[in-house]
């Protein structure tokens, strides 16, 4: 507990520092409301829109969460189908990260024209900010078998997929878990951009709705859910992470 306290007490010091002086310096220099508003006068437009936000709120976890669950399954297959087959390795992977060079905004209005206004094409924005980071490290992880152990199955008789499924896909484990957790980060931030390019509720259509109004103050409530969901999402994964990692090599 005290090595604990002692790990998060500078940060938490930190932080409560950084609203004392942004609070203190929209008070000295007398800074409009609606060009950057103090953190008091943000907790208080948060507790007075607090129904009306949690609408919003749930409605981006669940959109949040079904494209990042579809996404890690895509990154997920792809990553076990190109290690499986090396000639589509060398015949897609540079395909995969050129399609990272497009930016995910730029594709929204193609999506909307394709798919229409339904919750397909959210989940296509979710699905492509997610599924490359899950793809790029599980195949990593997967080439890091330990070789002894691979040349001591190959030998005992082991087939191709007992060796993937009991010695390759385990030791790819803490790499899976790591792509995985910049998707958790990345699939709030689809989500917003998929409510931003059409959607009737949600976070991103609630900030769309304060920009118009230049309600600064639950622009920043609302950039404050997102962190919140953001590392939410992260810290549950890193906890699935240190249950699963450490059971497998016991069970072994």
């Amino acid at each position: 507990m005290h090595a604990y306290w002692k790990s998060v007490w500078p940060p938490f010091v930190a932080v409560i520092l950084f609203i004392a002086i942004w609070q203190g310096a929209v008070s000295l220099f007398h800074i409009e409301k609606w060009m950057l508003p103090a953190p008091s006068d943000i907790a208080h437009e948060a507790a007075s829109q607090a129904e009306r936000l949690g609408m919003h709120a749930s409605a981006t976890i669940q959109l949040t969460l079904i494209g990042f669950a579809a996404g890690t399954l895509v990154g997920l297959l792809i990553a076990m189908v190109l290690h499986l087959i090396p000639f589509l390795k060398s015949a897609l992977y540079p395909l995969l990260i050129l399609s990272q060079n497009i930016p995910t905004i730029a594709l929204a209005p193609l999506l909307l024209i394709w798919f229409g206004f339904g919750l397909l094409p959210k989940l296509i924005t979710i699905i492509l900010v997610c599924f490359f980071p899950v793809a790029v490290a599980a195949m990593d992880g997967l080439t890091r078998t330990d070789a002894a152990m691979m040349n001591y199955m190959r030998m005992a008789g082991a087939k191709r997929g007992q060796i993937f499924w009991k010695l390759e896909l385990p030791h790819a484990l803490p790499s899976v878990f790591s792509g995985i957790k910049i998707a958790a980060t990345y699939s709030v931030m689809g989500a917003i951009i998929a409510e931003w390019i059409g959607a009737d509720k949600g976070i991103g259509y609630y900030m769309m709705l304060q920009k118009s109004a230049y309600r600064t103050d639950r622009l920043f409530v609302a950039i404050m859910i997102i962190v919140a969901l953001s590392l939410l999402l992260f810290l549950l994964i890193a906890l699935l992470e240190k249950l699963l990692v450490r059971w497998r090599p016991q069970k072994r």
